[in-house]
């Protein structure tokens, strides 16, 4: 098959839209038709990142794509990745390494810089890729971020690429949200325009007929699909913490929602095993009984710290551990867990020292490199294999890691309490391997024959909306590309 665009953008009217899917699931059509092609988001907002095998960190969805396009994530498929540390400040990663911490205001100066490295790793990906399709970022009709936009229609105009817009009729006002996008949009930006996405529809389909047809007359533009909700994807979000389903096993295991939290798809498989009631608890909500308690990561370790204190978790954590619960801490976690927390340089914010659970023996100082790393062994409390990815600034010293969790390439890595109720490890993704989720549950309590493999689970989510998305490719291939 011939796919007459060398290059797509999808933007959509809001944030959560669905962008990321309707890209992955073109990917994953094209793919199936032997279309060369790869995903691209020129910038990326998230605190959920992969690491590449190039040794860099990209946005998880644009890995996420990446898979449905059947390639190995690269930097190159997310240029510019900002990973908010506070309200205001972001951590700036270019080309997969961590540039800068700049707060808001500088950030929109330095627009102009980070557009030149957008625009070479378009181009790298032009030279190799027939197809491109490109994923814009919350909504183009953000009026106060025009300027030196490079994440939407900025980038759009750059490349002169056509755009179709995604709404998501599931939340309501979606000819409003359609409308409403158009209208704040420049003429040159309205003509980019080829058509619109109705996403998340359930119910009757003739009952949005007169709606869809009020639609294209106002707009003087087509609608291409309508896609269906979909229930049960496990697919990665890029931010959002999913809802998790209540009550769903009988081993508790609770996450504290920490305000910076990062990778939250560490829980994924969790949530996806049928023996496993999975919690996020976030501010003020009371604090269950729990067999398990994970500390999550987090972008902003020290502050992060500080909130779980005033939540009162120090004293839930002991009573937890008295009635011999199990705790897990991963990579920002894991450093909460020891003595102390020191950021000498202050790359989380201000510089400092705080103390920390003092549940481990062993003391973390933040540094200025970033450790990217995709890894595997084995556990030392279970004959396991383990794999994922280290993506961390900081150190840890200390006499609680004699007694590693994991043996990584020859080397110790990570810690466990002497009396085995405690486990700390830098590994994110720990969890996806299904033997070491199954030794990991079991040492924590939990006897069971089930094995999730999040591979697969994925690869089926993949297929599914990309089956669900064919309609949408029909009308994109009857559609004439605008000239360039």
């Amino acid at each position: 098959m011939s796919f007459p665009y060398s290059t797509l953008m999808v933007q959509g009217t809001t944030s959560d839209a669905g962008k990321t899917t309707v890209v992955a699931a073109l990917c994953r059509l094209l793919q199936r038709q032997g279309v060369a092609v790869a995903p691209f988001k020129p910038q990326n907002m998230a605190l959920n990142s992969a690491v590449t095998a190039d040794g860099g960190e990209i946005g998880r969805a644009q890995a996420l794509q990446a898979i449905a396009a059947g390639l190995a994530p690269h930097t190159d498929m997310n240029p510019v990745l900002l990973k908010p540390s506070s309200n205001t400040g972001a951590q700036v990663i270019i080309h997969g390494k961590v540039r800068a911490e700049m707060n808001a205001r500088d950030y929109q100066q330095y627009k102009s810089v980070a557009m030149q490295a957008v625009l070479e790793s378009y181009r790298r990906l032009g030279r190799q890729y027939a197809a491109i399709i490109v994923e814009g970022a919350g909504s183009p009709a953000e009026i106060n971020l025009r300027e030196r936009d490079i994440a939407n229609m900025g980038f759009a105009e750059a490349v002169d690429c056509p755009v179709i817009l995604v709404a998501d009729i599931d939340r309501g006002g979606v000819f409003a949200h359609i409308v409403g996008t158009l209208a704040c949009l420049s003429d040159s930006e309205r003509a980019r325009i080829a058509g619109f996405v109705i996403n998340r529809f359930r119910g009757d389909l003739s009952l949005l007929d007169s709606g869809l047809e009020w639609l294209e007359r106002q707009t003087g533009k087509p609608v291409l699909a309508v896609l269906p909700y979909l229930q049960g994807l496990f697919l990665d979000a890029e931010d959002a913490v999913e809802s998790t389903q209540a009550a769903r096993g009988a081993f508790r295991v609770v996450v504290p929602k920490l305000p910076r939290m990062s990778n939250h798809t560490d829980f994924d498989a969790l949530r996806a095993h049928p023996d496993v009631d999975l919690r996020f608890i976030g501010q003020g909500e009371a604090i269950p009984p729990a067999d398990l308690v994970i500390l999550p990561g987090s972008k902003n370790t020290r502050g992060d710290l500080q909130w779980l204190l005033a939540q009162g978790w120090r004293e839930q954590l002991s009573k937890h551990l008295r009635y011999g619960g199990k705790v897990i801490g991963i990579c920002g976690g894991f450093q909460m867990l020891g003595n102390s927390v020191a950021d000498p340089h202050g790359v989380e914010g201000a510089a400092g020292d705080s103390p920390a659970l003092g549940l481990l023996d062993m003391r973390t100082e933040l540094t200025m490199a970033k450790r990217l790393l995709q890894v595997s062994g084995t556990c030392t409390f279970a004959d396991a294999t383990v794999s994922g990815y280290e993506i961390h600034m900081g150190t840890s010293s200390g006499a609680a890691l004699a007694l590693p969790a994991f043996r990584i390439d020859g080397r110790a890595e990570g810690a466990r309490s002497a009396d085995g109720q405690i486990l700390g490890t830098y590994l994110h993704g720990l969890f996806d391997t299904p033997p070491a989720c199954a030794a990991l549950l079991q040492w924590a309590g939990l006897a069971s024959e089930v094995r999730i493999d999040t591979a697969q689970l994925r690869e089926d989510s993949l297929n599914r909306i990309a089956d669900a998305a064919q309609p949408l490719l029909d009308a994109l291939l009857r559609l004439r590309p605008p000239a360039a």
